[in-house]
């Protein structure tokens, strides 16, 4: 069974556990509207499906070892990495000044 993110039960914590809406009214979260954050989580859960979770397999039966000091990563963990980066989830918490 492929694995599906669980975007839904994450939105509903957001919205009615954690008190997000305390976060949401500050100046540096003011953008963080209930439809922008719904859209990042979205888009969270299509790239764990999609890129990480078809990974962690691999992870599991070939663990990362490092030979002659050079750290060996699993198969698959470096074009997932690649897709992370490309898809903009390594800067995400950056300001926008910063790029």
């Amino acid at each position: 069974m492929p694995f599906r993110a669980p975007v839904e039960d994450f939105s509903f914590l957001l919205k009615h556990i954690v008190g997000f809406e305390a976060v949401q009214g500050t100046e540096r979260f003011e953008d963080a509207t209930d439809d922008v954050t719904d859209a990042i989580l979205t888009e969270a859960g299509k790239m764990c499906e999609e890129i990480i979770a078809p990974v962690q397999r691999n992870g599991d039966l070939h663990p990362a070892r490092l030979e002659n000091g050079v750290v060996r990563t699993s198969p698959g963990y470096a074009e997932a990495f690649k897709g992370i980066a490309e898809g903009g989830w390594i800067g995400i918490s950056a300001s926008p000044d910063h790029g």
